[in-house]
């Protein structure tokens, strides 16, 4: 069966226990204005294009079967690319670079294998995020159930915005669930995201169903979510339904922002921006008092 994916990220370590692998699924039912992974937001291939690396020796354009230009960021350019990344693998500065690929499961299986001995030894593992990682269930699902069988530890990350009972086998074979809680108000989580947090909570909810640990991670931001109000809720939400998870809360912040003019996409708004540390301390003992235990694998 085969899939799309953003990369695999060896040597990960902010993304469960130990030392893992991130394999990155392209897909997302959500359109967070805040987004990290714009590249994902589909399962299209696709090819970035860094214009400050390019050199302009027009390499690129004797490969490509469309007869593109060079700028594949200029609008009917970018229109007309289908990402089947033959110009980044001539470019001699990396000026393109493949962003989504096709491939097979056992690909990423023979992938992570190489690495089996950091994971033993560290107690890490596989970790599945996005884009959203439901969203190729059927690829996940094989991918998954390979892993399991081979005695990996695996992880995932979540939106919680899926089928329930579509991904629950794959939930099952889960050793770690980490599912973002990214407001307790409905209609400001559909202002920011674009869709209802509703299904999010009541998938939340059933985690205690599995035996995997769970970690429901906030990333705070301001002016969204970055309120005292909406942190306590957050917090007695998950005390109540879930009293045995933890949670992390992580700061927003701008990592992904040059895979925006990469791809020729609009940058997020200005208005987005990371709380003080004194804040971030302030909202831990929110929860912690909720009677949440925090965690941070930052």
């Amino acid at each position: 069966m085969k899939g799309t994916i953003l990369q695999l990220q060896p040597f990960s370590v902010n993304d469960g226990e130990g030392i893992r692998t991130t394999v990155f699924l392209a897909g997302c039912p959500l359109r967070c204005k805040w987004c990290s992974n714009p590249e994902g937001f589909d399962h299209k291939p696709k090819t970035a294009f860094y214009e400050k690396l390019c050199i302009g020796c027009g390499l690129c354009t004797t490969v490509c079967h469309l007869h593109g230009g060079i700028n594949l960021n200029e609008p009917s350019q970018r229109a007309m690319c289908d990402g089947c990344g033959a110009c980044a693998d001539i470019c001699p500065k990396q000026a393109k670079k493949r962003m989504v690929v096709e491939t097979e499961a056992d690909e990423i299986v023979e992938s992570v294998k190489k690495h089996r001995l950091f994971y033993a030894r560290s107690g890490g593992g596989i970790t599945f995020s996005g884009g959203e990682a439901t969203m190729q269930a059927d690829f996940l699902d094989e991918l998954s159930e390979k892993l399991y069988d081979m005695g990996f530890h695996l992880a995932i990350e979540t939106s919680g915005y899926f089928d329930f009972e579509r991904v629950k086998p794959i939930l099952a074979r889960m050793d770690q669930i980490f599912m973002d809680l990214k407001h307790m108000d409905d209609e400001i989580h559909r202002e920011y995201t674009g869709v209802s947090n509703q299904k999010i909570l009541e998938n939340m909810k059933r985690l205690g169903e599995f035996d995997a640990e769970v970690v429901i991670r906030i990333p705070v931001i301001r002016p969204v979510n970055a309120t005292e109000e909406n942190i306590r809720k957050s917090g007695e939400f998950v005390h109540t339904y879930l009293p045995k998870a933890k949670m992390e809360l992580l700061p927003y912040h701008k990592f992904g922002f040059g895979k925006y003019e990469a791809l020729g996409m609009t940058l997020p708004s200005e208005e987005f921006s990371a709380p003080s540390e004194e804040e971030m301390e302030n909202f831990r003992n929110i929860l912690e008092k909720t009677g949440v235990e925090t965690i941070s694998y930052r």
